[in-house]
């Protein structure tokens, strides 16, 4: 059982009364009754719970409305807690067999189909497009799509709310990859719920496709706001405030000669490295002036050990003292993350234009022309409108506008 695992990272306090229902309250509420007679197969981890936090291969286990045949689960595994390749197994309170759909393959196999007639994906999301969650999404419905396999989509808010999105659309060779599943700037603005619609219609997957909606969630909500329980959706992601800086400083991720944090108390937070002049570094982004966010210089060590204790993970920078920033979201409203991020790169190109290089970032920023622009010092504001400009963006949002579920 899986309830217990997740009771702990709460944040929500115990009293606060839920504004929101997820697509998974509102199945349990009528009793998984979509779900009779059919084969399950269940694609989840563990920020599948419902509102007192109780877990749904749980509550399916204990439906008679639910056979279940298989679990599918997603890059961090069942419990969220690996940071390497997953492997397949058996959950040992139902018997039922785990497949993993980020190890040896990451699309379901018609051996891991076999029996499944209903697929049923419940994932929090964070509304970012290189976090594999949707990419998960997208494989199985393409999946299920060639078998005629009916797919639910159990909706879940956007933690970062869903009215703005921002950042180039990838180059088309990037197109694809579990980082860039389908053409999309670096934050979408949209559910999970609404990106399998985007992928099924405008996209063209074209599944037997059901979005099971949250009740009582606004586009201008981010997570806190809702009532819900908090779970770090993956290991390094702690805080909403992390979640609303990731798409700003995981853009440099793809450079190992710098370290966003990870094996530290704040990945994502901070970004430093041995070389970097933290004092300057730190001046160079204040003088910025980043709507929402303050900057310090700060010192920090990071570990080769993960969240749960187990050692030798492959962090940059291992017991080395790293000087850099740390990222505080002060206006969580007034963050702009992936420009920000823009500002970052910029600001580390200029500090340390002999050491800082930013041509293996293709795959996170999405766009070569970006990073050319970068290179030549072009002003961050040139490059911001010309990818609000460009025909590929607005198409992306006229797309978008067209399977939203919320107001």
């Amino acid at each position: 059982m899986l309830a217990c695992l997740v009771l702990s990272a709460w944040a929500s306090p115990a009293h606060a009364k839920p504004k929101v229902l997820t697509g998974l309250d509102v199945m349990q509420r009528d009793g998984f009754e979509a779900l009779k007679g059919k084969k399950v197969g269940l694609i989840t981890n563990h920020s599948g719970i419902n509102r007192t936090g109780e877990h749904i291969l749980d509550l399916m286990h204990a439906s008679p409305n639910v056979e279940l045949i298989a679990i599918f689960t997603p890059e961090h595994g069942i419990r969220g807690d690996a940071d390497r390749g997953i492997e397949s197994g058996v959950d040992e309170a139902t018997g039922l067999p785990i497949h993993s759909l980020y190890g040896k393959t990451r699309k379901p196999t018609d051996d891991m189909l076999d029996g499944v007639d209903t697929l049923v994906f419940d994932i929090q999301d964070i509304g970012a497009r290189f976090y594999t969650y949707i990419a998960t999404l997208g494989e199985c419905m393409d999946a299920a799509a060639k078998r005629g396999i009916k797919v639910y989509v159990l909706d879940r808010p956007n933690p970062l709310g869903g009215t703005d999105f921002d950042g180039p659309i990838q180059d088309d060779d990037l197109v694809g990859r579990f980082t860039s599943f389908k053409p999309m700037p670096t934050t979408h603005g949209m559910t999970v719920g609404e990106i399998a619609r985007l992928f099924n219609g405008p996209y063209g997957i074209g599944c037997d496709l059901t979005v099971i909606k949250s009740e009582g969630w606004r586009r201008g909500m981010i997570f806190d706001e809702t009532g819900l329980p908090w779970v770090n959706p993956s290991p390094n992601m702690r805080s909403v405030s992390e979640e609303i800086i990731y798409t700003m400083v995981a853009l440099t991720e793809a450079n190992k000669d710098v370290s966003v944090g990870r094996g530290t108390d704040r990945p994502f937070e901070y970004l430093g490295a041995p070389w970097v002049d933290g004092d300057a570094f730190a001046a160079e982004l204040r003088s910025r002036n980043l709507p929402g966010i303050w900057v310090m210089r700060t010192t920090f060590v990071p570990s080769g050990t993960d969240i749960t204790g187990r050692k030798n993970y492959p962090y940059q920078f291992i017991g080395e003292v790293c000087q850099g920033v740390r990222f505080v979201v002060t206006d969580r409203r007034a963050v702009r993350p992936v420009e920000a991020g823009m500002h970052m790169l910029d600001a580390l190109l200029k500090v340390h234009p002999e050491r800082y290089k930013v041509d293996k970032l293709r795959g996170l920023v999405g766009a070569q022309w970006v990073l050319d622009a970068l290179k030549a010092r072009e002003p961050v504001e040139a490059i911001v409108a010309r990818w609000r400009e460009d025909p590929a963006f607005k198409g992306f949002a006229e797309a978008r506008a067209k399977v939203l579920l919320y107001d």
